[in-house]
């Protein structure tokens, strides 16, 4: 068992050695969405902006030019020719020489090809180009990202672990999720959070989704062995990102730890408990769904000590108290080693959340 995880380890990483244009499709930067009205809006006044850079132009040099009757061009002139030019019409035989006609020409034809070049080609273009601005997101993507939190699987842990840290206020760009299934990987990339499709057992894998550079990492497999292996290989690759694991039997917790999972959350047993608590107390098991729900009515959170508290004890705080971190253990209220709060300490208290 330990040959076959230690070969899987030592595999050669492909997937961060390919260039950034072969990674679409595996990474996925999420895009703003915008309708196709604002989409053509856009695109007329990028047309606009280039035409009037022409006109600008040939009008400083409009001494080079002459019309069809050797006059020197004015600003029409100008409007007009970069207008036929920019449109790639090229008029031969036929050509407008009265202002009239050029200025029906200005208003009224160059926004007619204008419209009909972005109904033919607007929609081909951007299929073409979609590529490119992916690859190039992607680049500038890997270059930047740091301390952010890498989520492995999207199925109903992973999802709501995600809603809860997006109701902490977490940045939705912040967040990268690992999946093997496209469909889901879809849903995902509607929330804006950034996708990459693969396998998090492997190292490559969990390399391009930036692991390494991750503040914390959360393991949300539907498989204890899978998230054994998955553990394993992100804190081999991330030593110093704290690495929290659900599973669904207890006595796999030790394996987690040993792989090197920070927190362990055995999914089934933490249900079975609630279920039992809520046929003789119903409304302890409110109050915790009340604390685990980051929306409305209290949440369980943490904060830095402030001046005026230090040497005071925790239970006398205007805050509810829980517990207190101290040197990266947390120990309860309660407790003699917390009888007076430390300046370099952490609270672990309850606070109200407006809706």
């Amino acid at each position: 068992m330990a040959g076959r995880l230690r070969a899987r380890l030592n595999r050669s990483d492909t997937l961060t050695d390919r260039p950034d244009f072969a990674l679409v499709g595996v990474l996925r930067i999420p895009q703003l969405q915008t309708s196709p009205a604002r989409a053509i809006y856009r695109r007329v006044a990028i047309a606009l902006a280039a035409l009037a850079l022409a006109v600008l132009i040939v009008y400083i040099d409009r001494a080079g030019y002459r019309d069809a009757q050797d006059n020197e061009l004015s600003l029409l002139d100008c409007v007009y020719y970069a207008t036929v030019s920019l449109s790639t019409t090229g008029y031969g035989d036929i050509t407008p020489f009265t202002p009239s006609a050029r200025l029906i020409n200005v208003l009224l034809i160059t926004p007619l090809r204008i419209f009909f070049l972005i109904v033919l080609v607007g929609t081909t273009l951007s299929a073409l180009t979609e590529s490119s601005r992916q690859a190039f997101k992607i680049q500038r993507w890997r270059q930047h990202v740091r301390n952010h939190t890498v989520v492995i699987g999207y199925g109903t842990k992973g999802r709501t672990a995600i809603d809860a840290m997006l109701g902490d206020g977490v940045t939705p760009s912040d967040i990268v999720v690992v999946d093997t299934d496209q469909a889901v990987l879809e849903s995902a990339a509607s929330k804006g959070l950034v996708t990459v499709h693969g396998s998090a057992t492997k190292s490559d894998v969990l390399r391009l989704a930036g692991a390494q550079n991750a503040a914390a990492i959360i393991v949300a497999a539907n498989r204890d062995d899978t998230a054994v292996l998955v553990t394993l290989t992100a804190r081999e690759i991330a030593p110093q990102a704290k690495i929290v694991a659900a599973i669904r039997e207890s006595e796999n917790t030790h394996l987690l730890r040993q792989s090197g999972a920070d927190s362990v959350v055995v999914s089934s047993e933490t249900a079975g408990r609630l279920l039992g608590i809520a046929t003789t107390t119903p409304s302890v098991v409110e109050m915790m769904e009340d604390l685990l729900t980051p929306e409305a009515g209290f949440a369980i959170a943490e904060r830095a000590v402030e001046r005026d508290e230090i040497g005071g004890s925790p239970r006398h705080l205007a805050d509810i108290v829980l517990g207190v971190v101290r040197d990266g253990r947390l120990v309860r209220v309660g407790s003699p080693e917390v009888d007076s709060v430390e300046e370099n300490d952490r609270l672990l208290y309850i606070r109200r959340v407006a809706n």
